[in-house]
């Protein structure tokens, strides 16, 4: 089991690796894309068309974040090291399976009402008795 600070460190750490590879894959299509300009001898591409520095540096930010916010929910849970990169790198999809879990959105929402108890099927139980006219009880 991780410390919480432990999970949280680690938890970012994998979401920085998959901001790496994610990186990585938009440099490699810049590349590709220059080889092929090259060979077509064509205009080679600039890399502002593969990446967005704005854009990239705030999803990477928040990547990060999101990240160390899954290790450290989740450090209670966590064994090692390899684990806490796992949740951190895959952090966005763990979080939005918790945030969609009935067992956690049931009780967060406000007035809402308990469902009701499963019915056991079995016989038809007995209603209440209309008055006996032979008797001479009134109807109500």
């Amino acid at each position: 089991m991780l410390s919480w600070t432990e999970g949280t460190l680690y938890g970012a750490g994998g979401g920085l690796v998959v901001e790496a590879v994610v990186s990585f894959g938009r440099l490699h299509a810049w590349q590709q894309a220059r080889h092929a300009a090259r060979t077509a001898s064509e205009v080679l591409p600039r890399l502002g068309a593969y990446i967005d520095p704005p854009a990239d540096l705030l999803a990477a930010l928040f990547r990060v974040v999101l990240g160390g916010v899954a290790g450290w929910l989740l450090h209670g849970e966590l064994a090692g090291v390899f684990a806490a990169v796992a949740v951190g790198a895959s952090a966005p999809a763990v979080l939005a399976q918790m945030g969609s879990a009935t067992t956690v959105t049931e009780p967060l929402q406000i007035g809402a009402v308990p469902a009701a108890p499963a019915t056991v099927p079995g016989p038809p139980r007995p209603g209440p008795q209309a008055p006996d006219q032979s008797r001479g009880e009134a109807s109500p």
